[in-house]
């Protein structure tokens, strides 16, 4: 463990003892913080302290900050949908309600687990031992194509696409309500909803630049199918830009307040097209990934 001692100023004195924490070691979230106040990590004058305990001048603070371990992520023989794959990056078809990385708590069925055991372990290093060749990722229940990359040099080539916006990303959605326009594109900064710190929002004073544009497939009586194409890669970006302008994804219960008649397990979203320049070749590779059957199925009822 690290020790963290410190001694409160003047000016320092009657803030919380967790939301000073929070501020005075950095990497740490509030709740990790006050997992170890209650642990008995934290003291003030040598006496264990609580997390609303207000600092005084001339105290003591003392931490001992656990050692960081990251847990093992196993690899499980998982079915996979391979869209294309070679020996630097594989393209997988991502079924509806899988996650994508392991995470504190889940650290069983998701995507890496299935594509460690069938890269065999060859996958980049570059964002750890939870996310293994992962460079970008789609929500659990949103389908389709999704990009693993294999060495750190295809890791590294892919994800300059990605912050430069070169990567093709198209999308299919079928959305609340009836489109008058053709096509559109929605140009809002995203961020967190100051509302709601769980949720994502467009926010214009502390958000992240976000272009979406999209086009209209077809119309049918109460809802829209769309095609929306990826300028950038925000979190819950078409999801919450589409919300925005009153057309929210069908069967989203985050974003969408509007009941639905159907059974569905979350968004009506697919990452149908994936197009990018190969790491090794140099080559434009563009992959397709089918509409999921229970999409087909909605639009034929609808």
């Amino acid at each position: 463990m690290n020790q963290f001692s410190y001694q409160i100023g003047v000016g320092e004195d009657e803030e919380r003892l967790d939301v000073w924490l929070v501020a005075a070691v950095s990497g740490l979230s509030r709740s990790y913080i006050q997992k170890c106040i209650r642990d008995g990590q934290v003291s003030v004058n040598e006496k264990p302290a609580k997390a609303g305990y207000r600092l005084r001048v001339d105290d003591e603070v003392s931490f001992l900050i656990p050692e960081a371990v990251e847990p093992e992520v196993a690899a499980e023989d998982i079915p996979l949908s391979v869209l294309y794959e070679d020996e630097d990056v594989l393209v997988v078809d991502k079924p509806k309600g899988m996650v994508v990385h392991p995470a504190p708590g889940h650290l069983n069925g998701t995507l890496v687990n299935a594509v460690l055991w069938h890269c065999k372990g060859q996958l980049s290093g570059i964002n750890g031992v939870l996310r293994p060749g992962i460079v970008h990722r789609i929500d659990r229940d949103t389908t389709g194509s999704l990009i693993v990359c294999k060495n750190d040099q295809a890791h590294r080539k892919i994800a300059a696409q990605l912050k430069e916006h070169s990567l093709n990303r198209t999308y299919r959605a079928i959305v609340h309500g009836v489109l008058e326009d053709e096509e559109g594109t929605v140009d809002a900064p995203i961020g967190r909803d100051e509302r709601d710190r769980k949720r994502m929002a467009v926010n214009e004073k502390n958000g992240k630049a976000a272009v979406t544009h999209y086009q209209v497939l077809k119309r049918f009586r109460d809802y829209t199918y769309i095609e929306c194409r990826l300028e950038t890669g925000r979190t819950h970006q078409i999801r919450v830009h589409m919300t925005s302008i009153g057309h929210p994804l069908l069967g989203d219960e985050v974003y969408g307040a509007r009941k639905t008649p159907f059974y569905l397990e979350g968004q009506t979203l697919h990452a149908h097209k994936l197009g990018f320049l190969h790491p090794g070749s140099g080559a434009y590779v563009e992959v397709e990934a089918p509409l999921p059957a229970y999409f087909e199925h909605l639009l034929e009822i609808l």
